[in-house]
C-alpha cells in the first residue's frame, strides 16, 4: 500500500512540476528554400528499321527413345489366416451412490 502511494505521489509531483514550469522561448528557425529538381532526362528517338527479321529455322527434334516395358511379376498368394475371436471390452459395474 505504501509503495503504491509513493509511486503515485512521484507521478503527481512530476506532472505538477511540468505544468508549473515556464516553457523557455525557443529561437525561430529560418526556413530553407526548397531545392529545385533537375529536369528529367530525355532519350533520343531512334528510327525503326525498315526490314523485318528473318524467320527462324525450324529445329527438327530427334524421335523419343523407346523405353522397354518390363513384365509385371506375379505376386505370391497370401496365406490363409485362422479366424481369431473378436476382442470385447470388459464390463464395468454400474455406479451406485453411497447411502448416508
Amino acid at each position: 500500500m505504501t509503495l503504491s502511494m509513493i509511486s503515485n505521489n512521484s507521478k503527481v509531483v512530476g506532472a505538477r512540476h511540468l505544468l508549473e514550469t515556464v516553457t523557455p522561448i525557443l529561437p525561430e528557425v529560418p526556413e530553407l528554400p526548397k531545392p529545385e529538381l533537375p529536369p528529367l532526362p530525355t532519350f533520343p528517338s531512334l528510327p525503326k528499321p525498315d526490314h523485318e527479321l528473318p524467320p527462324l529455322p525450324k529445329v527438327e527434334l530427334p524421335p523419343l527413345p523407346h523405353i522397354p516395358t518390363l513384365p509385371k511379376p506375379e505376386l505370391p498368394a497370401l496365406p490363409k489366416l485362422p479366424e481369431l475371436p473378436q476382442p470385447t471390452l470388459p464390463t464395468i459395474p454400474a455406479f451406485t451412490p453411497p447411502h448416508h
